[in-house]
């Protein structure tokens, strides 16, 4: 909703009100074409962002093989791509607030599509670790910048589900690359596998570029040229009455956005809290997978079966991101991230402990997905709940940006541990124990009330 008045006061989502008149205003829980195309466009370039990241888990024991690269340096391959996605969310997404969020979306799949071409042609691991990490920067910021735009064009009533089943994009796109890997890795080789998620990048480009609109926030705060009649087609498009005028900027106001903005009005503990649950989520997920297809073999799986149970595992991840989308809109979320976390630790302690047949271990794959990454992926709506839409994309882009402190140390920690010969039941456990830290912290964040 767009609630605009002659002082300057303007909140945008995605219908609108004019203060002191009679506008009509649709349901808050109406979708629109306009809006189910901005989810779905998200959605696919989600799906992208999973292929890109998760490609390397998939290739990493041929690449092992094929320049004898130890667990050490693997962990450092991984861990780089997940540095440049906090750089991406700390330094480049806050300019989404200032710019606009379509624009950076832009300028960060041009980023992406160079930097994959660059992994694919990559002669040496030092070539590599800098590819990813110019990938990660490019990922980081899209992934900040898409769950704002989501949140700001969803009805409020669905404003949850809408950014946790745009977080489902991830694992469906890592899925499908699972098993696309798995059948053509020992034919073209784990170079042709990066290659071709470089030409999928590429390819999205002109498809954002003609359908993915700006933030109608960012037209009435920020005011670009031509804001009020790119703004009122947007908002013609969703069924809205027009505004006759841009509002006065709110300079009164800018502490309330940009960083500042994270830690006004009451939010520096929620903004810490969520930090710290970012940080514990990505240290499990990040280390669950960037690993599970290398500790599958070290479970004694075959290499092939191996890349299925990463791949059964971001099936997992799909229903999970799905279900708590659609149970966070009837339920506490905060509440729900604690019950899922505390499943994930349980069902990794199993997944290392416990020897178990091939589908045995393909289900607990399965169960792992659906509770360590829906647990972690409900941080992106409390996030888009916890921050106001001129400090939102800010807010998303630094709490992912900040966790990927643990994202970078989850898979390192994991490399040399494995390199130290440390027991499997105890690299599960140690990462259980951050998993349960994610979930309660969650649970302590605090929540303005609903407008």
């Amino acid at each position: 909703m767009a609630s605009y008045s002659a002082t300057g006061s303007v909140s945008v989502r995605p219908y609108v009100t004019v203060d002191g008149q009679a506008a009509p205003v649709a349901s808050d829980s109406q979708w629109t074409a306009r809006q189910i195309l901005v989810v779905a466009i998200c959605f696919i370039l989600n799906m992208l962002d999973g292929m890109d990241v998760l490609i390397l888990s998939y290739i990493a024991p041929a690449l092992s093989t094929d320049w004898q690269v130890t667990p050490e340096r693997l962990g450092v391959v991984f861990s780089a791509g997940l540095a440049g996605m906090a750089a991406g969310g700390l330094l480049i997404a806050p300019m989404a607030d200032r710019f606009g969020r379509r624009k950076l979306i832009l300028a960060s799949l041009v980023m992406m599509a160079g930097a994959m071409f660059g992994s694919a042609m990559a002669a040496n691991i030092g070539e590599l670790i800098v590819s990813r990490f110019i990938v990660g920067i490019g990922i980081g910021t899209v992934l900040a910048s898409m769950a704002a735009l989501t949140a700001e064009y969803a009805p409020p009533r669905h404003r949850t589900f809408a950014v946790g089943f745009l977080q489902a994009g991830y694992p469906v796109g890592a899925t499908i690359t699972g098993f696309v890997v798995a059948n053509l890795l020992p034919i073209y080789g784990w170079q042709a596998m990066l290659l071709g998620a470089a030409i999928l990048c590429a390819l999205s480009l002109p498809f954002v570029w003609l359908l993915l609109p700006e933030s109608i926030d960012f037209l009435l705060t920020r005011q670009p040229r031509g804001a009020l009649e790119k703004a009122n087609r947007l908002l013609r498009s969703m069924g809205q009455p027009a505004v006759d005028a841009l509002p006065a900027k709110k300079v009164h106001e800018a502490h309330k956005a940009g960083v500042r903005g994270l830690l006004a009005d009451g939010r520096a503990t929620g903004t810490i809290l969520l930090w710290m649950a970012t940080i514990s989520g990505f240290m499990t997920l990040y280390f669950v997978i960037s690993w599970i297809p290398k500790l599958a073999v070290e479970a004694g799986l075959p290499a092939k079966d191996a890349i299925y149970a990463g791949a059964i595992y971001n099936i997992g991840a799909f229903v999970g991101v799905t279900l708590i989308g659609i149970a966070g809109t009837h339920f506490d979320l905060r509440r729900l991230i604690l019950g899922y976390m505390s499943a994930a630790a349980v069902t990794l302690v199993l997944f290392g402990s416990v020897a178990m047949p091939l589908v045995a271990t393909l289900t607990t794959a399965f169960f792992i997905g659906v509770f360590v990454q829906g647990g972690f992926n409900g941080c992106y709506p409390l996030a888009a709940s916890l921050y106001p839409p001129e400090a939102r994309g800010t807010g998303i882009g630094w709490a992912m940006g900040v966790g990927r402190i643990g994202a970078v140390i989850g898979p390192m920690l994991g490399g040399f541990l494995l390199a130290a010969k440390v027991s499997l039941p105890v690299i599960f456990g140690v990462f259980a124990v951050p998993a349960v830290i994610a979930g309660i912290c969650a649970a302590m964040i605090r929540l303005p009330k609903a407008d």
